[in-house]
């Protein structure tokens, strides 16, 4: 039997399409979810959206520090592990919830330590995700990489060859089962919006938000977008960016529409028929990359380090002109491939879990 442990949306909307697959193919697992993402707005609309999506276990450890949150995950983990006869874990990515799986599971000589999208570095080591995944690589039994360059990086931190696998990126699947459920486009009728002539905006990290001078010059900046190319803007707003937002009565342009999180099939929609996309997020790279969208990231550095090698991603920094580089993006082609592989990486997944004994 095998456990997956999860906590946040950007997991459940990776880990869709092999949860789907592995119900498909009658193979015994069961889902653990930490809670980590409580709230209606970033769990319950995607299980709306996912209605198959099982919850075996729901430890509910909400919003806390992130060392007592990590630890009672771990404490509730180990609960479960040992009551249950599991021969591997599986966890996703950079979070909380994955650190606390992959920690306790460690612990268990029997039990196989998968961790999917591995290799991911930012490669600044103040970050908290960045600690995550490099430590979850450096305990993990097997590492399952999204692109070649994530391998390479596994390697040259003298991680054993034979335990890496680069099998592609999940979100590639998921783009896959839901494609038909993206191509309407109730949500531009919606809110009045045509194809190809407004912006999107998410903005989320702490680094952005933590500062509010940092963040009063990001809506300074969205101010000023609108005002140069005349073209509204849909922010998706994260609840805790919507509260300092109103809490510090921030000047935005009427123009510029603040909305609550979107469900997954609404905001894909908006993201497909964008202009170009302004965003902090991680996964949010991948898939304006794999959707053909340019995207300006407003962060120091980033982990997905093969959006910027192929152009479709602009990083930019504190006090730089975003008008400017939104410009420049624009006038890119957009003649990129694809770095995050084929479909069916979830049949590749699987393949792999097989031959674990």
């Amino acid at each position: 039997m095998i456990a997956i442990v999860l906590g946040t949306r950007p997991e459940i909307v990776k880990l869709y399409p092999l949860i789907l697959l592995l119900k498909k193919k009658r193979i015994n697992f069961k889902v653990i979810h930490t809670g980590q993402h409580y709230s209606k707005n970033l769990n319950d609309i995607f299980f709306d959206n996912f209605k198959e999506f099982r919850i075996d276990f729901n430890l509910k450890v909400g919003s806390h520090s992130n060392s007592k949150q990590t630890a009672l995950m771990m404490t509730g983990i180990e609960k479960i592990l040992l009551r249950h006869k599991f021969k591997a874990l599986i966890v996703y990515g950079d979070t909380n919830s994955s650190l606390a799986g992959a920690m306790v599971a460690s612990k268990f000589r029997n039990i196989t330590l998968v961790h999917l999208e591995a290799g991911l570095r930012s490669f600044e080591t103040k970050m908290p995700e960045e600690t995550n995944r490099v430590l979850i690589d450096h305990i993990s039994d097997l590492l399952l990489t999204p692109t070649k360059l994530a391998s390479s990086f596994l390697i040259k931190e003298n991680i054993r060859k034979e335990k890496i696998l680069f099998v592609g990126n999940l979100i590639k699947d998921t783009l896959k089962q839901v494609q038909n459920k993206i191509g309407t486009n109730q949500i531009l009728k919606r809110l009045k919006l045509f194809s190809n002539k407004y912006f999107l905006v998410t903005i989320h990290r702490e680094e952005n938000l933590k500062q509010l001078s940092r963040l009063k010059w990001i809506l300074n900046s969205l101010n000023e977008t609108y005002d140069y190319f005349k073209l509204p803007i849909i922010f998706s707003c994260h609840p805790h960016t919507l509260k300092i937002i109103k809490k510090n009565k921030f000047k935005i342009n009427q123009n510029i529409t603040l909305l609550q999180s979107l469900n997954y099939f609404d905001f894909l929609s908006l993201l497909k028929n964008s202009k170009l996309i302004i965003s902090d997020s991680g996964g949010i790279q991948e898939e304006s990359c794999i959707l053909k969208k340019r995207m300006i990231t407003i962060r120091s550095n980033t982990e997905r380090q093969e959006t910027l090698k192929i152009g479709c991603n602009t990083l930019i920094q504190h006090d730089e002109q975003i008008v400017n580089s939104i410009k420049r993006q624009l006038k890119k082609k957009i003649v990129w491939s694809n770095p995050y592989g084929s479909s069916n990486v979830s049949e590749k997944i699987i393949k792999v879990l097989k031959k674990i004994r």
